[in-house]
């Protein structure tokens, strides 16, 4: 019983991890295309506030419920679709902490990219999802 909660919470923050990571990047789109400086610090107040008080905390408690359920379940790590899993969650990381740097970019008035570049950025996490709902779910190795 108490995998499932576990297993549910995981699930929980997962969905809200990627949420952050789905609207981060459309604050950017946005962020780019304003002009005045009453909406750049709106964003840049958006933006803050979304990467440090959901996305931050959402990925510790991803981490935190999946090494729990690693730990209950420990013949997973023998199975290949989890090494695949946990690479794409290393990416997923990665991609995270490239956009708190971005994030600081946009605070610092340091932005370089246009609002086109962020479109195709904010494509990336949805590919990473596909990939590990596809493996958690079908276990294709």
């Amino acid at each position: 019983m108490l995998y499932l909660w576990i297993k549910a919470l995981h699930i929980v923050s997962v969905v809200c991890w990627f949420a952050g990571l789905f609207y981060l990047p459309r604050l950017f789109v946005y962020h780019a295309q304003s002009t005045d400086p009453v909406s750049q610090e709106r964003f840049i107040t958006m933006e803050r506030k979304l990467y440090r008080g959901i996305m931050n905390p959402a990925m510790i408690a991803t981490f935190v419920f999946g090494i729990w359920m690693l730990y209950l379940t420990p013949g997973w790590l023998s199975q290949g679709w989890m090494h695949a899993k946990l690479t794409l969650v290393l990416l997923l990381t990665g991609y995270h902490h490239v956009c708190g740097a971005q994030r600081k970019r946009f605070a610092a008035g340091n932005n370089t990219r246009s609002h086109v570049f962020y479109r195709w950025f904010n494509e990336v996490p949805v590919l990473i999802l596909l990939a590990v709902v596809i493996l958690v779910v079908v276990k294709p190795f």
